[in-house]
């Protein structure tokens, strides 16, 4: 594996992963009051044009990562539709 790979990989990585802690706070406390909708909707088509543009050049670093942040990025946009449409409880 060439350092231009390594390095692209281990960006992916860096990216990807930060979304990690977002995506268990929106799940644990079921709210998702304070998340853009319009930021996470433009962000998540954002990574599938990153995405196909990687596919399209066959870097593999940009494809890997770009898929695994659409899908963890693609689950906060999920639970933020799913948990606003939901009524709230009161306390």
């Amino acid at each position: 594996m060439s350092l231009t790979d390594l390095l692209g990989h281990a960006a992916g990585f860096c990216t990807t992963i930060a979304f990690v802690p977002q995506v268990l706070k929106v799940y644990r406390s079921r709210s998702a009051r304070d998340i853009s909708l319009g930021m996470y909707a433009v962000f998540v088509l954002g990574l599938a044009l990153w995405l196909a543009y990687g596919w399209m050049l066959g870097a593999w670093p940009i494809v890997v990562a770009n898929a695994l942040t659409i899908a963890l990025a693609g689950s906060v946009l999920v639970m933020k539709l799913r948990y606003d449409a939901a009524p709230e409880k009161p306390e």
